[in-house]
């Protein structure tokens, strides 16, 4: 060995020294989604796999199953474990290199062939395991078992190598390079013997890594080898590789499939015991001793059990050939053997083994062959020299059975997934192909030149204009538009663009109208346009106009891009728009749009079924097809490679989140080779073969039109007959002398044009000025164009129709005159019309025209539609098969990641391709399209000018609006926009203020309420004494406040917070004096509750004064009155009067055994007697299921008659708000309610500013202005409410074992709530404001306060009247019945008794006479008598309204606001006349 080696060695061992530290461990460097331990890198794979397929993944990634030799690696394993799940582990009973031998009998093993020495097995394995795994939840046990094809979790253990230079892993002698953190791929060197390595020559050997999956790997050495060098690559799963089971009983046959002439079959036999036989291959017939290609006798001589029973032959041993072998397998026995009970397993695989052949650049296997131990796992190649190698380069789709395609289908019942979907797509093609068709022909009724009804008929110069149409939403017009072209030499007349067969100025579209002058306008320099503003929807967004000079072919471009509207950026409906330079042509913003808009429309296959252009041959039923074609090719494509396994241990791209590796370059390569060529094709196809040719049916009729005299000799129609007269000839040649005078740019005689209502025509005048201009100047065929027109209606009509017949005949002869001047100067433009309008002449030239410009023929059509059927059924039939094989689990994964992708394609990546592509175009190429408008047939254009129809002058449209209209529209496009933004702004602060009213509102507090309000009314009576009050308290009251669950009451939902107490107000002994005749019978009086005569003195027990004030607190504090600042309460209202918070308190305790000794202590004492006004039961609770507290308080009450009286009151306040997603949303309407409110006062401020103090004077101000101030009030009662509920629950928190008053709190929420409910009451009103606006609710506004001096009597009396009846009633009735017992009980009776609501039977069950006379007296005055003097008020104010209302400047809105939501639903209405 020369001395480089030594030195390489030596720098080797340097490395490793420095990479050892000083206790001889190494230092781990393990990947990110490893952990290292002992010398190893462990990864614990979380998907699941059988054992096979387990250690099949670890050895991809250049390891095996985990090994657990010693009670640390258990260790360090469980703390990356997950107890839940199983693990395999690398037990086997046998093992080799790279497969494992299940066949094999024995105790397990570790893989690597090592004894177990450390075990921590739950069970002792069984006899005839196979395998074993850590048991779930078994405090991670091992457990051994039979059944390996169980798909469990796994741990991949990895060797560490210590790595040089370019990430090689050195190991012994340099014999053998594995690198197990780059690649599965192992390298094995032969021996360096002197052969190899001569003395006097260097080793280079380079290695270059590309990809993981196949890797291409290059050795170099200036030298070849003796000896063969070993790379193995590993295979896809179930690449090129089956498994048969056959039987030895006689000769067993195997069928082979040979899919090239260069490839390597590998057999694999798996005998049951070990015997001989003999193989035979035959090709194409079954091989006997006699006749065969191939035989070998096994097993074979070799060191190793698999090489003994494995077959390789070669493509020399296969002869070449391609297609079915067979395979024949017969049992050696010894003689009188009849048969061999026997199996044997025969594992067929298919590999090639080739390198890269540098200088010639082609793949070539020269000197490899497939190795012995090649496996369904790995290709073993064996070189005799270093280069590129690779295993295959190509990434094989998932293989389908054509043959079971009956038995996939008969379990669609099963997986109906992929089939459903197929079909589901099919029948959604013809509905779309249905919608297409009637599309492509609606689009043929666009695709034409619309000549102009206002052209002039003596007008020949003609003009095409494509007007193209915005694609920006709205940019379609209903208005009626109108241009006037302006040249060097003079300007069209105007011209209304219109199009009585189809609408024009659609959203996108390109209308082209022919238009017609006298004579040539010279260079155009502009283009004016105006519409009149109607129709429902009058924006126009006009992009650009292309103008064609049609007799010189000469085009002009108008980049316009604006808005014809009011309510659009210049706000204007008339615009003029000059020629486009070269330069604004090719800047930018014109051609990325222009090219952006093309992609879409025409270019984007998908889209453009939506957006096609009409004149495009591409028609909408063919896109959609071959959207119907590439889609079912794609989704084929993405089935056939769908879950292709990856290996773990290649190599990686990452961009971000994305990876990307080259399995998946090649993938998409491969699908875009099989979908994209004959999708091109077809789309190729459909848009370049020309349209088939359709026969001409009115070709003789043009041909015999051509004929002058015979034209000129036809019998005018009747009707025609009627409308020519002479002053229409008049006319048109005063028309013609002003176009003369244009042209020539002189004044013309106007006296010769002039004539006197009475005065005779002089047609021979104006003609001799015709004349006289042709002599002097003017000579063009357009003027003799117009001349024989001149002539021709001169022959319609005929001297009867003149005065005159010589002023007949001598007009005729200077009109041929003059024709005959000008004749030899139209030759050309005789010509040029013969070119446009000869049939003949025109297909002709059209026909070179096609040819020259080149496409299919008609006919390839056909091919196309063959193409589109062939790839749609042969796509949707292979997808199903596909889908049927996978499984219906499998399918569904598929098709949801088919739909994502597809419609992240559709809608991100092909319009960002889009963009992409225009901006290139814009920026780098910067070439202008040329429009293409298709070949306008224009030969009909001028069929008939005379008979053609003249303009009528008098319509508004051909007149630009004028100021004073165009401000007009203005004025109501605003009150339109300010509808929209007072009701817009309205319903928002409406919105906002019902989310915040019903969020402090709780529908759940009346059911919390009336459930403890019954719970404890039970027990009660009408009529109750002092007993029946200490036994109610003793029962319902205890067994209702004290639950069964400690704390809770009734039925244990509701927290009692703090405890309940009692309270009673009395009054003063002899607190009212007794008459004087009764003073000997009745010695006392105690007056009824007031508060000028309650007891608010101490006592002691029993109410006697003489007790001690030293008596304890708890004894005396029942009878010492307690304030009502120290109880933190309110006054509070009963149903006899109002009593003060304080009073006499005992509390109850916390359960029920307390409360029951105080109440009979209570009772023993006598701490009710008939004093005692009142008694009051206390407490507050919390619902935590509804987040509601409530304030309870029980009342029994007297009025000093002896008997008490039940009553209750109960409010519900929700302290604390609601937590999760609603809260924030309802914190966020509070919030902007509010911003709502400051711009509320932003713009009351200015008006108040403004107006002084005549703001206060305007009911809407004022109802703004209590808006405002109900708001802030609420706000600050809301911050109150928030701050006494925090007090009351931290002073609950400090003293839990005493009554906690929340009081407050609830006449805080009280007050809130009444305020919200007068915030919504007035908002509401405030919708009147903006309905006042609509006609007739302005005018009830006006009817009301014109009656309003009359009305105001009116109520003045109905008031006084309804008083005097309530305080009759009262009077009356009050002692003895309920609905009168006060006068505000009375006045609501009266009420209610005009609206009908009344109880008759009362009354006169107690006086029917004098209650006969009350109320019906009572009906006849309030009900017939003034009601109806209120309505005749009302009435006549109405009729004075009538015919003096002046209508507001604003009472259109709502009527603009109802017209766009009527159009917005498609509904009509009919517009009323205004109210004069």
């Amino acid at each position: 060995m020369d001395n480089n080696i030594l030195s390489l060695l030596g720098l080797i061992a340097f490395l490793l020294s420095l990479s050892t530290p000083e206790h001889g461990v190494l230092v781990l460097s393990c990947p990110e989604y490893q952990e290292g331990f002992d010398g190893s890198c462990y990864e614990f794979v979380v998907i699941q796999r059988t054992f096979l397929s387990a250690q099949s993944w670890c050895e991809r990634g250049g390891g095996h199953l985990a090994f657990i030799l010693n009670d640390e690696t258990q260790q360090f394993l469980q703390k990356h474990l997950q107890p839940e799940k199983d693990w395999w582990l690398g037990l086997a009973p046998a093992s080799v290199s790279l497969k494992l031998d299940f066949a094999a009998e024995g105790p397990l093993s570790w893989l690597d062939g090592s004894d177990i020495s450390y075990s921590n097995w739950l069970n002792d394995p069984v006899p005839g395991a196979r395998c074993a795994h850590i048991l779930r939840n078994s405090g991670f046990q091992w457990e051994a078992t039979d059944n390996c094809s169980q798909q469990l979790h796994f741990i991949c253990q990895f060797g560490v190598c210590v790595c040089v230079c370019v990430c090689l892993c050195v190991c012994v002698c340099m014999q053998s390079i594995n690198i197990p953190d780059s690649s599965s791929a192992s390298f094995s060197f032969p021996p360096l013997d002197a052969d190899v390595l001569p003395p006097d020559k260097p080793v280079d050997v380079r290695v270059m890594f590309h990809l993981r999956n196949h890797d291409l790997i290059m050795f170099s050495l200036k030298n070849n080898l003796c000896f063969d060098t070993q790379v193995l690559l590993p295979r896809p799963e179930g690449e090129l590789a089956n498994s048969t089971i056959m039987y030895l009983g006689n000769h067993s046959t195997l069928k082979v499939d040979i899919p090239s002439s260069d490839v390597t079959l590998v057999l694999k036999i798996e005998p049951s015991r070990d015997m001989p036989f003999q193989l035979f291959l035959g090709y194409k017939y079954y091989p006997n001793n006699k006749q065969y290609i191939a035989k070998t006798q096994m097993p074979l001589q070799s060191n190793t059990q698999e090489e003994r029973y494995t077959w390789v032959l070669g493509p020399s041993e296969l002869s070449g050939n391609v297609g079915v072998h067979y395979v024949v397998l017969i049992p050696i026995v010894n003689p009188g053997i009849q048969s061999v009970n026997a199996t044997v397993t025969v594992i067929s695989i298919v590999a090639q083994c080739k390198y890269w052949d540098e200088t010639k650049y082609t793949w070539k296997q020269d000197g490899c062959k497939v190795g012995p131990i090649t496996s369904s796992l790995v290709t073993q190649c064996l070189c005799n020299h270093l280069t590129f190698f690779g295993s295959s380069f190509f990434v094989m789709p998932n293989l389908v059975d054509v043959s079971r395609s009956a038995q996939l289908f008969s379990t669609f019942a099963k997986n109906p997934v992929v089939v459903c979907f197929v079909g589901a797509i099919f029948i959604a093609y013809l509905l779309v192909v249905m919608w297409a068709r009637r599309k492509d022909i609606h689009d043929t009724i666009k695709v034409k030149v619309t000549v102009l009804e206002d052209n002039d008929p003596l007008a020949e110069y003609r003009y095409m204009l494509n007007v193209s149409t915005g694609h920006r939403r709205g940019a379609s017009t209903s208005s009626q538009v109108t241009v006037i072209l302006l040249g060097t030499e003079g300007e069209s007349e105007p011209h209304h663009l219109t199009d009585p067969d189809k609408p024009v100025f659609e959203r996108g579209t390109v209308d082209t109208f022919l238009l017609t002058t006298p004579f040539s306008l010279g260079e155009l320099l502009s283009i004016r346009l105006w519409h009149d503003n109607s129709g429902g929807h009058p924006a126009w967004y006009i992009n650009k106009i292309l103008v064609q000079d049609v007799e010189t072919g000469k085009k002009w471009h108008f980049l316009c891009n604006s808005w014809l509207a009011i309510s659009m950026n210049e706000c204007t409906l008339d615009k003029v728009f000059h020629v486009a330079t070269e330069t604004e042509l090719r800047t930018f913003s014109n051609l990325f749009f222009m090219r952006m808009a093309r992609d879409f429309c025409d270019g984007h296959i998908w889209f453009s079924v939506i957006s096609r252009p009409p004149t495009s041959t591409f028609t909408c039923v063919q896109r959609v097809s071959c959207c119907f074609s590439l889609l079912l090719c794609t989704m084929l494509t993405n089935i056939m490679f769908w879950g292709i396994p990856t290996n773990p241990s290649e190599q990686t791209m990452d961009l971000g989140h994305i990876e990307i590796t080259w399995q998946h370059v090649m993938i998409g390569i491969q699908s875009s080779i099989l979908t994209f060529p004959i999708n091109l094709i077809i789309v190729s196809i459909f848009r370049s073969t020309r349209p088939q040719k359709k026969p001409e049916k009115s070709t003789r009729v043009s041909k015999q039109g051509k004929n002058g005299n015979k034209s000129s000799s036809q019998a005018p129609s009747p009707k025609w007959d009627r409308e020519l007269m002479v002053d229409t000839v008049v006319k048109d040649l005063k028309k013609i002398v002003q176009s003369l005078s244009k042209a020539m740019k002189r004044p013309v005689p106007w006296q010769e044009l002039e004539f006197s209502p009475g005065k005779q025509t002089d047609i021979n005048s104006l003609l001799s000025l015709v004349e006289e201009t042709i002599w002097q100047h003017l000579n063009s065929q357009f003027l003799y164009k117009q001349l024989r027109h001149l002539e021709k209606q001169l022959h319609l009509l005929g001297p009867s129709h003149f005065p005159n017949q010589d002023c007949y005949h001598r007009a005729v002869e200077q009109l041929q005159g003059m024709n005959g001047l000008l004749e030899p100067f139209s030759i050309g433009g005789d010509l040029l019309v013969r070119s446009n309008g000869d049939p003949e002449t025109s297909n002709g030239d059209s026909g070179r025209k096609k040819c020259c410009q080149g496409g299919l023929p008609w006919w390839f059509v056909i091919i196309g539609w063959i193409l589109v059927l062939a790839t749609s059924g042969v796509s949707g039939y292979f997808t199903m098969i596909y889908g049927l094989t996978y499984g219906k689990d499998r399918s569904i994964s598929w098709l949801i990641s088919m739909v994502v992708s597809f419609f992240q394609s559709l809608f991100l990546t092909q319009p960002l391709k889009v963009l992409g592509f225009a901006a290139f175009f814009a920026l780098v190429l910067k070439k202008v399209d040329q429009e293409e408008y298709g070949d306008p047939q224009i030969k009909e254009a001028l069929r008939n000018p005379v008979q053609a129809s003249r303009r009528d002058s008098t319509c508004s449209f051909y007149q630009p609006p004028p100021p004073s209209d165009i401000e007009r529209m203005k004025n109501n496009m605003i009150k339109e926009q300010k509808v929209y933004a007072s009701a817009a702004a309205y319903m928002g602060f409406m919105w906002m203020l019902l989310l915040v009213a019903y969020s402090q509102r709780d529908t759940n507090a009346f059911f919390l309420n009336q459930h403890i309000r019954q719970s404890f009314s039970q027990g009660i009576s009408d009529s109750m004494t002092l007993s029946d009050v200490f036994t109610w308290a003793n029962t319902s009251l205890l067994s209702n406040l004290f639950g069964v669950y400690p704390g809770f009451i009734t039925d244990g939902n509701s927290k009692l917070v703090g405890n309940a107490h009692l309270r009673q107000v009395r009054v003063q002994k002899n607190s009212c004096g007794v008459a004087h005749s009764m003073r000997q019978a009745v010695p006392d009086c105690n007056a009824p509750y007031s508060w000028e005569v309650e007891d608010m003195g101490s006592y002691g027990p029993g109410w006697n004064r003489s007790v001690s004030v030293n008596t304890s607190k708890t004894l005396r504090s029942p009878w010492q009155y307690q304030t009502q600042a120290s109880l933190r309460a309110l006054p509070i209202w009963g149903s006899v009067v109002l009593y003060r918070g304080g009073g006499f308190v005992v509390e109850l305790g916390p359960d029920s055994q307390n409360a029951s000794s105080t109440l009979q202590y209570l009772f023993d004492s006598t701490w009710l007697d008939m004093f005692t006004r009142a008694v009051f039961v206390e407490f507050t609770v919390y619902n935590a299921n509804v987040n509601l507290f409530c304030i309870v308080t029980l009342m029994l009450e007297t009025a000093a008659v002896g008997a008490f009286q039940f009553r209750s009151d109960l409010q519900s306040v929700q302290l604390y708000q609601s937590t999760g997603g609603l809260s924030f949303c309802l914190m966020a309407s509070g919030v902007i309610y509010f911003l709502y409110i400051l711009y509320y006062m932003y713009v009351q401020g200015k008006l108040m500013k403004r107006q002084r103090w005549a703001y206060f004077k305007t009911k809407q101000n004022m109802l703004e202005l209590a808006i405002i101030l109900l708001s802030w009030s609420a706000l600050s009662v809301f911050i109150k409410r928030a701050l006494l509920g925090n007090r009351d629950m931290e002073y609950y928190q400090n003293h839990k074992d005493q009554f906690a008053s929340f009081q407050d709190t609830a006449n805080a929420d009280a007050t809130l709530g009444y305020l919200i409910a007068f915030l919504v009451l007035l908002a509401t009103i405030k919708l009147w404001n903006l309905l006042r606006l609509n006609p007739k609710l302005h005018m009830m506004t006006a009817v009301i306060q014109r009656a309003w001096t009359d009305l105001s009597g009116l109520i003045l009396i109905m008031i006084i009247m309804l008083l005097a009846y309530s305080i009759a009633c009262n009077l009356m009735y009050g002692w003895k019945l309920y609905s009168y017992r006060t006068l505000l009980d009375a006045t609501m009776t009266m009420v209610s008794l005009q609206v009908g609501i009344f109880n008759f039977d009362e009354v006169l069950d107690y006086n029917p006479v004098l209650a006969a006379f009350l109320i019906g007296s009572c009906i006849i005055f309030m009900t017939f008598v003034v009601l109806t003097l209120f309505v005749a008020v009302v009435m006549g104010a109405f009729g004075e309204e009538r015919k003096h209302h002046k209508p507001s400047d604003e009472e259109e809105i709502v009527d603009l606001m109802l017209m766009k939501l009527y159009s917005l639903f498609g509904m009509k209405i009919k517009k009323e006349e205004k109210i004069h």
